[in-house]
Order: structure tokens, then C-alpha cells, then sequence
């Protein structure tokens, strides 16, 4: 389909060019762009390695490996050349190499791309973040991997190929990207071709029989939401929320101001802990089991600071809640599916 310029109430068709061409190179122009805007092929991902190769006996490279809000695993294949060269084999291939992925294994993976990048952010509390998932749920992480194909054409051979493998519930997509050239000016097309995207919805009901069992999974769950002060939180960020604000009305000057506001009782987990006591169980584990932001940190005016774990589930967040409430901080709990 061509593009046009619209000037003085004339259509002025603008001409195809090709990447080689415009000097554009694969790994250090396309790939370089896509892997900040993946959005543009695939909504809703997050890339975790660029040019993935941990695997022995083989020097094989993914050129950006993510995850979708699914939890499922993506492996996206980029090429500029005219025809795709047998990439829907290659990415099979890194499909099932990369299938077996535990979510550990992803927050390694995340955190070494993470400073490759030279990004500070934490690769566990990140890949949370993104899933929505207040903790790990290795179970229900990587129970598909889908692959997206992206060239600025396909060959023939490769499109019966995509579509034959689509049919037997193998998730393909080809996205293809053709850069036009006007007035000095590269513009590039990004369509998706395979599937179209008006008969995508129709095949991902025939891939149905993955989703049940991930539904199944996630419905013996605990997805309980709270409110507070007119915000929803999920379990972590509620019991964040709820000590700072306590801080903020009480103004405390010691640690056993917040721990008498705050006793351990029955909760199963220590609350308040020193921050070089935090960071340095951090250091040691590469978990981070307590909130460590700067504006997470607790400061108290006798000069020592504190860091509040992040550990909250079914098993402690009843009994908080119980003693949030019991010194006049409301909490409401809402949406709550089969606890």
C-alpha cells in the first residue's frame, strides 16, 4: 500500500527506500530503537536482554527477549533485508532454547541487562511491578512463549510457514516495517500482516486451552485490593502507605515510638529493620526483601533511618490490618477473589 504527502489539495505519492540504503544497520539503528519503544511491535512488554545467548553449545542470539503482562515469554527477530531469511526457524528454535525460563532465572537475566543500559532500577521489584504481582509466581511464569518477526518483508515461504504454525496454536506474528523516503526525511510503516489484526482475537480463542489452565492457576490466589486515604494499594504498597502516613500525623522520634504504634504480635515478619542491616541482606542475596527507595526510607529525628519489608501476603496482612485500624487508620479491602 503506498503513502502519500497531501499538498495543495493533491495526493503526491512518497517513495519506498530501503534500510541498507539509508545506511540504517540492523543491530546498531533498528534493533538500538526497538528495544526502548517495543511498544511499536509489541504493546504492552517489557524487553529483559538484548542479544541473549545463555544457553551451552551454542552461539546463537536473540535480538531482544521480553515479557508480556501474561507472563509469558517473548522472543522478538529483527531483519532489514527484503525476504526474512528462514527467521521464523531461528526464532523456534530460540523458543524452545529459552521455554524452560524460571522467573529467577529472568530477574538474573533482567538485572544484567539492567546495567548494560546503565538503568539503576531493580530488576525484581521491576519485573513485579510490571506483572502486577505483589510476589513470585514461578508457576505461573513462562507457560507460553510467543515470537514476533520483524522484517521490512516476507517471503512467501516464510508467510505459509507463520500461518501454518498459527493454525496448530504456536503464537507467530509478522510485523512488518518499510522505511519511505521525502525530502531528506526517513519515515517508517509498521503494520502488522500476520495474523491481521481483525481475525487476532479468533485465534487466540483457539489457543484457549493454555488460558484455562492459567486461569485455573491464578483463581486459587489471593488478588486482594485495598483503600486507603482514597487510593488503592495491593499488600506491600498498603502496608508502605499506612506506616508513612501514621509518621507523617505522629511525627515519632524513635524507633520504639513506631514500634509501639506498629508491635510484631503475630505478625510473621520483622517490620522495621536498621537500613544498613537492609541493604547489606540485599547485598548478600540480590533479594530485596525491604523497601529501599529514598522517599521509602524511614528517618527518624534521632538521627537513625529504617527500612520496612516488603514481605506481605495472606499470611501477615490480616493481623496489620487489624492493628492499622485499631489506632484509627482505615483500611478497606476490595476485590478479593477466592482467598
Amino acid at each position: 500500500m503506498a503513502i502519500y504527502s497531501f499538498k495543495n489539495n493533491q495526493f503526491e505519492k512518497i517513495g519506498t527506500t530501503t534500510f541498507g540504503g539509508e545506511g540504517l544497520l540492523e543491530r546498531q539503528h533498528i534493533q538500538a530503537a526497538l528495544k526502548r519503544q517495543i511498544d511499536i511491535v509489541s504493546p504492552d512488554c517489557l524487553v529483559i536482554s538484548e542479544e541473549f545467548s545463555e544457553w551451552s553449545g551454542s552461539l546463537r542470539r536473540i535480538d531482544l527477549l521480553a515479557i508480556d503482562k501474561q507472563a509469558n515469554l517473548v522472543v522478538i527477530e529483527l531483519k532489514r533485508n527484503e525476504t526474512g531469511d528462514y527467521m521464523e526457524l531461528q526464532a523456534l528454535r530460540y523458543a524452545a532454547m529459552v521455554s524452560t525460563l524460571t522467573f529467577s532465572r529472568a530477574i538474573e537475566i533482567y538485572q544484567k541487562y539492567l546495567v548494560s543500559i546503565e538503568n539503576e532500577l531493580n530488576a525484581r521489584n521491576s519485573l513485579l511491578d510490571f506483572l502486577n504481582w505483589e510476589e513470585p509466581q514461578e508457576e505461573n511464569f513462562a507457560l507460553d512463549v510467543h515470537i514476533i518477526l520483524v522484517s521490512s518483508n516476507f517471503s512467501k515461504e516464510l508467510t505459509t510457514s507463520v500461518m501454518w504454525l498459527n493454525e496448530r496454536n504456536v503464537s507467530i506474528r509478522c510485523v512488518r516495517i518499510i522505511p519511505y523516503k521525502y525530502e531528506n526525511q526517513v519515515f517508517i510503516d509498521v503494520q502488522q500482516i500476520i495474523p491481521l489484526p481483525e481475525v487476532e482475537s479468533y485465534q487466540i480463542k483457539i489457543r484457549q486451552q493454555s488460558e484455562e489452565r492459567r486461569e485455573a492457576r491464578e483463581s486459587q490466589r489471593d488478588f486482594t485490593r485495598y483503600i486507603f486515604m482514597g487510593t488503592q494499594y495491593n499488600k506491600r504498597k498498603l502496608v508502605l502507605a499506612v506506616i508513612h502516613q501514621w509518621i507523617k500525623d505522629n511525627k515519632p522520634n524513635a524507633l520504639s515510638e513506631l514500634s509501639a504504634a506498629f508491635p510484631q504480635g503475630n505478625i510473621t515478619v520483622k517490620i522495621f529493620t536498621s537500613l544498613i542491616e537492609a541493604k547489606e541482606i540485599f547485598q548478600r542475596t540480590n533479594i530485596p526483601r525491604h523497601f529501599l527507595a529514598e522517599n521509602e526510607i524511614v528517618s527518624l529525628p534521632d538521627g537513625s533511618q529504617h527500612a520496612i519489608s516488603n514481605q506481605w501476603g495472606v499470611g501477615n496482612m490480616e493481623e496489620f490490618i487489624k492493628q492499622a485500624r485499631s489506632i484509627g487508620l482505615e483500611v478497606t479491602e476490595i476485590i478479593k477473589v477466592n482467598n
